[in-house]
């Protein structure tokens, strides 16, 4: 049955708990960027991989599945957002269209935009989700209408903004290799670390070229640095659940005692000028790669396949492809698992030997 809009303003916080409008920072930021980061995994970042492997192994059909994932991505980003946002189903589903161009409209900053304007789209669809007896007219209506009119007036300017962003810190990066490298390696380390996704940071905006290798070697060595400190308390299972999973398992640990963070903090501000003075190891893969770390050693992947074939956003800054040596390989193995290993290790273990890790401190449920 059609249910009016409350006009007693009392009533719009009931109203708005009814229709599952929720302004918190866990929903509209810790979810939703969390989401977009699995939505931009789930279209560019695998389609990419498997556009580079179709390409290097002379398999054309795959390359082709790869191309139709990333055509896919705005879409990806709008429904995995709406979903972690709890829309509606027709307001879900019209998100499809709102995605798909708030990410062509914002360019290389389409990510960011996509977040945005997807945030506005799902909050005028649950507005009027289920309150009139035409539902599957006006859902959709609504959230295509506002969402695409948002996105024809939003996206442009966004999209340069982080774009522009994402050139700043790329640009100082190559101007101040060790002290960026420092910087970018140690922030977007923690940020992976905490529950905020690093990964969608970096897609929204654009992080690729040197700045990208130093987000891969912060990334890495919080990942790899925790698997490695926690090994007494959580051996295997927990090596392969930070190291390949996520580090954010250590979240509740660190709440209790902040000075855990100390060995993988460590391994990121050796590890970052490493990458950016000694290895130049640049990630011109998607720029999503740049804050995926280890995770399922997407970070080296982006490395990799960047080497090959390097994205439309490294393309845009004159990055082109090249033939890796040894030397490259050899860095981005040091880079991503050897020395974030034995620095957090070195470290771990200064502070175990002084009683500033205790037994059990790191242990994980895995």
């Amino acid at each position: 049955m059609a249910e009016s809009v409350p006009a007693d303003s009392k009533s719009i916080a009931a109203f708005f708990k009814k229709q599952g409008i929720e302004f918190t920072w866990r929903r509209i930021g810790i979810d939703a960027l969390g989401a977009m980061a699995h939505g931009l995994f789930a279209s560019l970042l695998i389609g990419t991989i498997m556009n580079t492997l179709g390409t290097q192994l002379a398999i054309p059909f795959l390359s082709q599945i790869g191309g139709f994932a990333i055509a896919g991505t705005g879409a990806a980003m709008a429904l995995s957002i709406g979903f972690a946002l709890k829309a509606p189903s027709f307001v879900l589903y019209s998100l499809i269209a709102v995605g798909q161009a708030a990410n062509t409209l914002g360019g290389s900053g389409g990510p960011l935009a996509v977040y945005f304007i997807t945030l506005i789209a799902v909050f005028a669809g649950k507005l009027v989700s289920k309150i009139t007896p035409v539902d599957l007219i006006v859902s959709p209506f609504v959230t295509i209408s506002v969402g695409i009119s948002a996105a024809y007036l939003l996206a442009p300017p966004i999209g340069r903004i982080a774009s522009s962003f994402g050139v700043a810190i790329m640009w100082a990066t190559e101007m101040q290799p060790f002290l960026m490298g420092i910087l970018v390696s140690a922030i977007v380390g923690i940020v992976l670390t905490l529950p905020i996704s690093s990964a969608a940071i970096c897609a929204a905006l654009g992080l690729v070229g040197l700045a990208g290798g130093a987000a891969v070697a912060g990334c890495c060595a919080h990942m790899v640095g925790f698997a490695v400190a926690s090994w007494r308390e959580n051996k295997i299972g927990g090596l392969l659940a930070q190291g390949l999973g996520t580090s954010m398992l250590q979240i509740p640990n660190l709440m209790k005692k902040p000075i855990l963070w100390l060995p993988a903090v460590a391994a990121s501000v050796v590890n970052g000028p490493l990458a950016t003075v000694i290895f130049k190891l640049k990630q011109n893969g998607p720029p999503i790669s740049s804050g995926m770390g280890t995770s399922g050693m997407v970070g080296p992947i982006g490395v990799i396949t960047g080497w090959y074939a390097p994205s439309e956003a490294a393309a845009a800054l004159g990055e082109a492809a090249v033939k890796a040596s040894f030397f490259d390989w050899l860095g981005l193995l040091l880079i991503a698992i050897v020395i974030p290993a034995v620095v957090s290790w070195i470290v771990s273990e200064w502070m175990r030997g002084r009683g500033l890790i205790n037994d059990r401190d790191l242990w994980i449920e895995c």
